[in-house]
């Protein structure tokens, strides 16, 4: 069986090469192509994976001109990705390549798409525990129970990452994509090795950028096709509740003669209504929008150069 490996690149120098033996070393029977994106690197990674190119035909690169992020990088070697199964690795050696086989077995159960679990993750305190709230949260908004969403090392059908569209923080809920598509999605436990070289490239900011595209993928996966249905929710709660409370205030000056113009109340009860009503107006045009624009296309990646891609997509 042949197949693809995408790993994103960002000033993991001193790695590549540890990692391109040991994904070879733990191929089997099977032919594999090793595709590096190389997403902005400022250090002698592009140099490296050069050189390993030039050495096996099947590493494949990809440089962009700058750093377009990581669910751009994966989107990228997905496109040209051309094994029957398609591994995602980190290039910082946290990801132990010895996990290949268990990978392989569990896709073999059925599964079209398989995360990996850090069941012990190597990783200091204030990243764990923003982690653990990240996976409970997501695996509540979609209903897919999974231990571990971020996961980096993942292996999918060719089928499976032919469809995906991913950009911005998306890559994180993959899995919520897949699951929204159809697709089978299973998990495993796997080996997370401390990080030997450099250091992460992940801050506190992510987790932010993270929630964003969590309500983006909810959006896309449930309402995309019809906006109304969330946007009318929200908006016909609003207005209820606001009809009720300046209903109550109004009786309340009919028939007892309370005056309003002291009561906050009657300011949020109108309030209420008027956000209820731009909710639903924001609804209707949304679908509008939907019913005459046509999808839109992904922005274009400035690449620099590739290397033993015949044919580059994009």
């Amino acid at each position: 069986m042949h197949l693809s490996f995408v790993i994103p690149v960002l000033n993991e120098a001193d790695s590549l090469r540890q990692l391109y033996r040991e994904i070879r070393a733990n191929l089997g029977a099977h032919t594999a192509e090793v595709i590096f994106i190389d997403d902005g690197s400022t250090d002698e990674s592009f140099a490296i994976m050069q050189s390993l190119a030039e050495s096996d035909h099947d590493v494949k690169v990809i440089k962009f001109r700058r750093n377009f992020g990581k669910a751009a990088a994966l989107q990228k070697g997905f496109d040209i990705a051309a094994g029957e199964l398609v591994f995602t690795m980190d290039a910082d050696l946290q990801d132990d390549p010895k996990e290949i086989p268990a990978f392989l077995d569990k896709l073999a159960e059925g599964y079209d798409l398989v995360s990996g679990w850090k069941k012990k993750r190597r990783d200091p305190l204030h990243k764990r525990i923003p982690s653990k709230v990240f996976n409970s949260v997501t695996a509540i908004t979609f209903k897919l129970k999974l231990k571990d969403y971020n996961c980096g090392f993942k292996a999918y059908r060719r089928t499976l990452v032919k469809e995906l569209s991913i950009y911005g923080e998306m890559h994180r809920y993959i899995p919520a994509l897949a699951h929204s598509l159809g697709y089978k999605v299973g998990e495993i436990a796997v080996q997370h090795r401390a990080r030997q070289f450099g250091k992460s490239k992940y801050g506190i900011e992510r987790y932010l950028r993270g929630f964003f595209d969590l309500m983006t993928v909810k959006m896309v996966t449930q309402y995309v096709k019809s906006p109304l249905y969330l946007f009318g929710r929200i908006g016909l709660l609003s207005t209820l509740a606001g009809t009720i409370i300046t209903v109550y205030l109004a009786l309340l000056k009919l028939f007892w003669g309370m005056p309003l113009s002291n009561r906050p109340l009657l300011f949020l009860g109108m309030l209420l209504i008027l956000g209820g009503l731009q909710f639903i107006s924001l609804g209707l045009i949304s679908e509008l929008i939907i019913n005459r624009v046509s999808p839109a296309q992904r922005l274009p990646l400035s690449i620099e150069s590739t290397i033993n891609i015949e044919a580059p997509d994009g």
